[in-house]
C-alpha cells in the first residue's frame, strides 16, 4: 500500500500529516469528494497510537480483540487501500514531518535511512495526536516503570507485558482500558490507582446522560476490572517506586482534594511493572511553528482555536483530533470527516456537526474531573529527577523559582536545561511548569523532530533583504 512522493502530483490538493483516526479519516474522506491526497505518517501502518495493532509477522490472531471500535478503523483502512490502488491517495509510512513552510512545502524525515523528503500542497490538515502527560515521583526512572499508553502500546503492537504484576496509576478513564487489557491478557493488576475522584463528572450530568454510550464503554471497563479482581482506588496516587535493578514495589498514599498527599495514609504494593499516565497532551508542535492560534483547555493543557469547519486561526491549515482537546478516537473520526468536507468547499454534514458537539461536550467533562491538582508537588524529593534527558532535579528546579527569579518554564529551561534533552520537554513539560507555578505554554519551535543537519543545509536559502 505503500507509495513515494515521486507517484504523487507535483503539487497536492491536501497533505494530510498523522494516519491515526483523525487523519486516517480524513484522507478517506477528502479522496472521496475528489481531492488528490498524501497522507504521511511516522509509522510504520495507519492507525496511529489507538489503533496500534501487531506486525503481521507475529501471527496474531485475532488483533480487534485488543482494540475498542476495531470496525471504524478497518473500514478506514480498507477505504485507503482503494484510494491508493487508485491512485487518489498517496501513502507515505515512515514519514516524519519535522517543519511545514508557507505555500505549502512538507518537509519530511523518510525511512531508516533518515532520507530527506518534501511534499507540496494547496492545503494542509495536521492530525498530529497526542503524548502521555506524566507528573514525576520519586523512583519513576526506575526499569519497569512505563507510561500507560506505552504499556498499551506494547501490548496492542508487540503482544508484550510490561510485567507479571503491574500497577496502573495516574489519572484519567484511559486507565481503565489500560488495566482491563493488561488483565485480559494475563497480567495480574492489584490495583488501579486513580488521582482524581470520580464524584468530579456530576457537574457535567447533561453531557453525560447525552452520551449514553461512552457510560456504556465505562461500565464495560468498570466490569472488566471487577471480573479480573482489580481494586479501584480513587483519590490515591502513587508517591514513590521502590526499587534496585527495576520497580519492586510502590507506595501509594491518599489525597486530599488539591491532590497532596494525607499523612498516615500510604501502603506499599509489591509489583514488577507501573504502568501511570496522566491523560495525554496534544502535540501541536507543526501547528504552533506555523502561528496557529492556541487556546486553555479544561485539563490544563493547551489546544489549538479551531472553527465549525476544524480551520486554525493560519488560512489554509486545517487540524483534527487531539490537537483540538483531548476527545478519544471516535470524535477524532468525526472531525477528521467534517475538516475533509470543509478542505473540498463541502457544507459540513450535520449529523457530523451534532455528533461532535456532543461528543466534545463529554470531553470537556472528562478534561475537568481529571485535572491535575496543584498539590502533586507535594511528593517530589528534591533529589526527583523531573527532567529525565538532563537529569534536573526537582530541587534545582525550585531553586531557580525561588532564589534566582524564574517565573515560567521557558526561563527555568535557560538556567537549568529542564527541557532541552532528547524529547524537547514532552516528558517534563508539565510538570516543570507547574513546578514555575504557571500553567503550560505551547512552544513555537521551527522542528518537531530531531533532523540530520543535512537536511537543513538543502534547503533553500531564504532571499535577502532589501
Amino acid at each position: 500500500m505503500t507509495t513515494s512522493p515521486s507517484d504523487s502530483p507535483s503539487v497536492t490538493d491536501l497533505a494530510v500529516v498523522g494516519a491515526g483516526p483523525a487523519g486516517l479519516a480524513a484522507a478517506v474522506a477528502a479522496a472521496g469528494l475528489g481531492l488528490r491526497v498524501v497522507l504521511l505518517d511516522a509509522g510504520e501502518r495507519p492507525g496511529g497510537q489507538y489503533f496500534r495493532h501487531p506486525a503481521p509477522g507475529l501471527g496474531a490472531a485475532r488483533p480487534e480483540a485488543l482494540h475498542h471500535g476495531w470496525s471504524a478503523f478497518a473500514s478506514r483502512e480498507a477505504a485507503l487501500r482503494g484510494h491508493v490502488a487508485a491512485g487518489r491517495i498517496t501513502y507515505l509510512p515512515y514519514h516524519h514531518v519535522w517543519t511545514v513552510t508557507p505555500g505549502w512545502t512538507l518537509h519530511a524525515v523518510a525511512g531508516p535511512e533518515e532520507a530527506a523528503a518534501t511534499v507540496r500542497a494547496r492545503a494542509v490538515l495536521l492530525a498530529t495526536g497526542a503524548y502521555e502527560r506524566q507528573l514525576p515521583f520519586p523512583g519513576w526512572t526506575l526499569p519497569g516503570v512505563v507510561g500507560a499508553g506505552g504499556a498499551q502500546a506494547m501490548l496492542k503492537g508487540g503482544l508484550v507485558l510490561p510485567g507479571s504484576r503491574v500497577v496502573v496509576a495516574g489519572s484519567g478513564p484511559l486507565l481503565l482500558a489500560v488495566a482491563g487489557s493488561l488483565a485480559a491478557a494475563g497480567a495480574r493488576v492489584p490495583a488501579v490507582v486513580e488521582a482524581a475522584a470520580y464524584t468530579g463528572y456530576a457537574a457535567h450530568v447533561p453531557a453525560l446522560l447525552r452520551n449514553p454510550g461512552k457510560l456504556a464503554e465505562g461500565a464495560t471497563y468498570g466490569g472488566a476490572l471487577v471480573r479480573h479482581g482489580v481494586r479501584l482506588l480513587a483519590r490515591h496516587a502513587v508517591t514513590e517506586a521502590h526499587g534496585t535493578d527495576r520497580v519492586e514495589a510502590v507506595t501509594v498514599a491518599r489525597l486530599d482534594r488539591e491532590w497532596r498527599p494525607l499523612p498516615g495514609t500510604a501502603r506499599r504494593i509489591p509489583c514488577d511493572a507501573v504502568a501511570v499516565g496522566h491523560g495525554l497532551v496534544p502535540q501541536l508542535e507543526l501547528a504552533t511553528g506555523l502561528g496557529c492560534a492556541t487556546r486553555p483547555s479544561p485539563d490544563g493543557t493547551v489546544a489549538l482555536e479551531l472553527d465549525a469547519g476544524q480551520r486554525t486561526s493560519v488560512p489554509g491549515v486545517w487540524s483534527a483530533g487531539e490537537t483540538g482537546g483531548i476527545g478519544g478516537a471516535q470524535l477524532a473520526l468525526v472531525e477528521g470527516e467534517i475538516a475533509a468536507h470543509s478542505v473540498a468547499g463541502r457544507a459540513v454534514p450535520a449529523r457530523l456537526a451534532r455528533t461532535r458537539t456532543r461528543l466534545r461536550a463529554f470531553a470537556a467533562a472528562m478534561a475537568g474531573a481529571h485535572r491535575p491538582g496543584p498539590g502533586w508537588t507535594g511528593w517530589l524529593r528534591e533529589d526527583t529527577d523531573v527532567c529525565r534527558c538532563e537529569e534536573v532535579p526537582a530541587g534545582r528546579i525550585r531553586e531557580a523559582v525561588e532564589d534566582l527569579g524564574a517565573r515560567d518554564a521557558r526561563t527555568v529551561k535557560l538556567l537549568t536545561r529542564a527541557g532541552m534533552g532528547w524529547c524537547q520537554g514532552r516528558m517534563c513539560g508539565p510538570a516543570v511548569a507547574a513546578l514555575a507555578g504557571g500553567e503550560p505554554a505551547a512552544d513555537r519551535r521551527p522542528l518537531s523532530c530531531p533532523v540530520p543537519l543535512g537536511h537543513l543545509a538543502g534547503l533553500p536559502a531564504e532571499p535577502e533583504l532589501p
